[in-house]
């Protein structure tokens, strides 16, 4: 394998510009959290009552009913025995993570270029709502008024500075096909809209296979090294993911037999509204697509005369890798656990409605071994409600990012 001066200044680059795991923050404290119940989604869907959460260093280190963990010496003891305990929410799908101007910048119809880490601000008013809303972590993505935008980044909603609350960048290539592109300049139709992206995406792919074949000693000559295609070869790899703003049946299929099928790239359907659970059938023979719908939550099918609930309709066509997303701030992301509700109000289960803003967009980010679920090991982000989550009368009362108390009701309630 032949390593160029270029590729291992790049890689020294990137422990700068682009961070993925990288933290200074330190938990000096043992917690543990005594709470009526735990709602974990780990791998074996467990709902523990009269539970005990313990908190070492920022990770979950053990969970378990009170009467059989011990509790460590010299740990604070939070105790909450009428709340319940869940992973801290993740949304899929967010704008208010950094600068508006900057993740709005359409220069070109596909910007393959540009990515949002570099105009993140941390622990801005927003970040701080979501806190409230039991949301710890979000994908924060370019706009989508052109094809393709840029890279967004995963970041926690607590740490003030880029490196403590970075998890992964990139963190997701965004795409757009139809609605919003459609505008875009003088005007352009799909047939375009699709030819550009495709051209795009096949650029990166033949730059990726090129570079591979060097590094692996099948080509005597290094191919030009190209900083704009560089960041696309985890997304074949299929290390990354490509979030898609995709609407409307025949869009949504286009997005499944381009991006997920002809460039074999892990794919993220974003929105997914109106009429596009019609595709569930196409979806489902694609097990590394997740669907993370919103914010719309019903739809009105004129074919039917009826008010159709979007996420029941997905679930209903056998699609079960099924989340919910804001669009942030088109509907502001501590409102996500209400979005979840809204699509229980129209069919969906509470349960998998929870888990839609949990494990699930944890699992569709790559990241749920880190996130979504409280289980031994994982990162300790969750928050403390009155109820279940899903129930618009139960608030958040605590939320706990890294093994830090990041919000307490009891001392400042936002909501």
């Amino acid at each position: 394998m032949r390593i160029s001066k270029s590729s291992i200044l790049f890689t020294f680059l990137l422990m700068f510009t682009s961070v993925a795991g990288l933290s200074t923050v330190t938990h000096a404290e043992t917690l543990a959290f005594k709470v009526g119940k735990v709602v974990t989604f780990d791998d074996q869907e467990r709902v523990i009552n009269n539970a005990t959460v313990i908190v070492v260093d920022g990770k979950i280190t053990a969970i378990g009913k009170s009467k059989e963990i011990m509790i460590p010496a010299g740990a604070k003891v939070i105790e909450h025995e009428d709340l319940w305990l869940v992973p801290g929410m993740v949304e899929c799908h967010n704008h208010t993570g950094g600068g508006s101007p900057d993740l709005h910048d359409y220069v070109y119809l596909t910007n393959p270029g540009l990515r949002t880490l570099e105009s993140l601000v941390p622990d801005n008013p927003e970040m701080v709502r979501a806190r409230a809303g039991g949301v710890t972590t979000i994908l924060t993505i370019p706009g989508s008024g052109n094809n393709m935008s840029g890279f967004g980044t995963i970041l926690k909603t607590a740490g003030g500075s880029v490196e403590e609350s970075v998890l992964k960048a990139p963190g997701s290539l965004k795409i757009a096909q139809a609605g919003n592109p459609e505008r875009y300049l003088y005007g352009v139709g799909r047939s375009f809209m699709n030819f550009n992206t495709r051209q795009t995406l096949r650029k990166a792919k033949d730059y990726h296979l090129a570079r591979t074949e060097w590094e692996d000693g099948k080509l005597a000559v290094e191919p030009a090294f190209n900083l704009n295609w560089e960041e696309f070869r985890p997304l074949f790899r299929r290390e990354t993911v490509a979030s898609v703003h995709t609407q409307i049946y025949q869009v949504l299929m286009t997005t499944v037999k381009m991006v997920a099928g002809e460039f074999n790239i892990r794919t993220v359907l974003d929105h997914s509204t109106f009429d596009a659970w019609k595709v569930a059938p196409l979806v489902n023979e694609n097990e590394s697509i997740y669907t993370i719908n919103g914010p719309r939550q019903l739809h009105y099918d004129r074919t039917q005369r009826r008010l159709m609930g979007n996420a029941a309709r997905w679930w209903q066509g056998g699609v079960r890798k099924l989340g919910i997303n804001t669009d942030s701030p088109v509907v502001p992301q501590e409102e996500l656990f209400y979005q979840a509700s809204m699509a229980c109000y129209y069919g969906w289960k509470p349960y998998e409605a929870l888990k839609g803003v949990t494990r699930i967009p944890a699992e569709a980010l790559m990241m749920d071994h880190r996130l979504g679920s409280i289980t031994v090991g994982l990162d300790a982000d969750f928050c403390l409600w009155t109820g279940d989550p899903i129930d618009p009368r139960s608030s958040c009362e605590m939320t706990v990012i890294d093994g830090e108390v990041t919000y307490e009701a009891s001392e400042k309630r936002v909501f």
